[in-house]
């Protein structure tokens, strides 16, 4: 017993200060690669690198300095770099295999950096979601909805399934489509039309705007309307030309048709 107890006294003089170290280690290296982190994203927006970059470089540096933290603190234990390299190798290949599709994910989030379908701020459809990016992971893609929702979608997702990015161009066409009735006039109409486009200041005026008749519906005519707009006008030209052609069609008279219902009564004996 007392021997067990001397060997056990040994020990803890021999690998205490080692096991104090390297936890000091550990702590004060991993606080430092968080410090070195926060001042290259500093650093990086300064000096106006792509927002899209950032949060993944920002990520890949913290990783690899924890990495060679935990090296340092290894060799305190005496162990080989080397050695602790080969085991730590074969650690991460047996996650990887646990974690393929993390795995699948984080190549995804590298090839969306090199081939940038996307970058931060634009919006994009993808998957169902709908939101403008907020930032590009290793791993994920976070969006913002239109009601201040987070959305995050895993990287493989999104380089799987069709993706539509509805800012990239500067300017878009606002589809739109207005019903009149079959009594009403349809150059009159047309006229109506095209005053309520050049009283609103967001459209393109020197770009052609589409008004034509496209399909002699059920119970009405229906025009397709197709102004120029900046990316960024479009919900608003949509919601003016909405609230504007009905109360223009109010005063000029001109209907639109909406579903009824005719309800005839028969009086029995």
């Amino acid at each position: 017993m007392e021997e067990n107890l001397e060997q056990i006294t040994e020990l803890t003089i021999s690998y205490a200060p080692r096991v104090l170290g390297a936890i000091v280690t550990i702590i004060v290296g991993f606080w430092i690669a968080r410090i070195i982190s926060s001042k290259l994203k500093n650093v990086m927006t300064n000096k106006k690198v792509d927002a899209t970059l950032i949060p993944f470089l920002t990520s890949l540096v913290a990783i690899v300095l924890k990495v060679l933290v935990l090296f340092s603190a290894a060799s305190m234990f005496g162990l080989e770099v080397t050695s602790f390299i080969a085991i730590f190798s074969a650690l991460v290949f047996a996650i990887g295999l646990g974690l393929q599709g993390n795995l699948s994910h984080m190549a995804a989030g590298v090839l969306l950096l090199v081939f940038k379908p996307f970058k931060v701020k634009d919006f994009i459809v993808t998957n169902g979601y709908s939101g403008t990016v907020k930032e590009i992971q290793l791993f994920n893609t976070i969006l913002t909805t239109l009601d201040n929702r987070i959305i995050i979608i895993p990287n493989g997702q999104i380089m799987g399934s069709p993706l539509e990015n509805i800012t990239a161009n500067p300017t878009r066409k606002v589809p739109m489509t207005f019903g009149i009735g079959y009594t009403d006039d349809i150059d009159k109409a047309r006229d109506v039309i095209q005053q309520v486009v050049k009283s609103c200041d967001k459209i393109d005026q020197n770009q052609p705007v589409d008004i034509f008749v496209s399909e002699l519906g059920d119970s009405s005519v229906d025009f397709a309307v197709r102004p120029w707009v900046k990316t960024e006008d479009y919900w608003t030209v949509y919601f003016y030309m909405q609230e504007n052609i009905k109360k223009e069609f109010d005063k000029a008279g001109i209907g639109i048709p909406f579903p009824q219902m005719d309800v005839h009564l028969h009086k029995q004996n």
